[in-house]
C-alpha cells in the first residue's frame, strides 16, 4: 500500500474524546500509503482521546476549507461525535466535501456530524450500533456489516473493523472524486 495516496490530502476532523485507535490506525494506514496529513480541530494545540493519546493539532476547523483537500477522515468516540456534530464549523467543514463530491471515512459514532450536516438522506451506512435509528430517521438505510462503501462515503462499526475500514479508505481515496458523493 506504500505509495498508493501520494500527493493527496488528507483532513483528520476530531476533538477531545475521540476512540484512539480509531484516530491512529487510518493515520497509520494512510501515511504509510504516502498521504499528507492534517489534524483538524476546532481545538488549538493538541487534543487528547478517551484512552489518552494525544494527537497535535496541524490547523483550526475555521482555518480551513474542503477546497484544501482531497479526503475526509472522521474518527469516532461518543464525546468527540457529539461535540463535533454541536460545532457548527465542524459540520460545515464536513458538508463541504460531500458538496464538493470528495470521499469521507467515518466510523463508530462519526456519522452524527454527518447527521448534523444533512448528507446521510439516501445512503447505505454502517456505524456503532446504538446510531442505527438516528441514521435510519435520517434517511440512510443502515446495516450491520464491518465496512460499507456508498459513492465515496466509507462507515464502520468499531474499532474491530478498522483493518477492512482502513483498507477501503485507501482505496476510495485513491479513486478521488464521486459523482454520487453529494448533499
Amino acid at each position: 500500500m506504500s505509495g498508493e495516496l501520494n500527493g493527496k490530502k488528507v483532513a483528520f476532523l476530531a476533538t477531545n474524546g475521540y476512540e484512539d485507535a480509531e484516530l491512529t490506525s487510518p493515520w497509520e494506514a494512510l501515511q504509510t500509503a504516502g498521504a499528507t496529513l492534517t489534524m483538524v480541530s476546532p481545538e488549538s494545540g493538541s487534543i487528547t482521546g478517551k484512552n489518552g493519546h494525544e494527537q497535535p493539532v496541524d490547523a483550526a476547523v475555521s482555518d480551513v476549507q474542503a477546497s484544501d483537500f482531497d479526503a475526509l477522515v472522521l474518527p469516532g468516540g461518543v464525546v468527540n461525535a457529539d461535540h463535533l456534530r454541536m460545532d457548527q464549523p465542524s459540520v460545515g467543514f464536513a458538508k463541504a466535501f460531500f458538496e464538493q463530491h470528495k470521499p469521507v471515512a467515518a466510523i463508530c459514532h462519526a456519522p452524527w456530524t454527518l447527521i448534523e450536516a444533512g448528507v446521510v438522506d439516501g445512503r447505505r451506512m454502517t456505524s456503532y450500533s446504538s446510531l442505527q435509528t438516528d441514521l435510519r430517521n435520517a434517511g440512510a438505510d443502515w446495516v450491520d456489516e464491518e465496512v460499507v462503501v456508498d459513492q465515496g462515503l466509507v462507515t464502520s462499526r468499531t474499532p474491530d473493523d478498522l483493518p477492512a475500514f482502513n483498507a477501503k479508505t485507501i482505496e476510495e481515496f485513491g479513486e478521488g472524486k464521486h459523482e454520487g458523493q453529494t448533499v
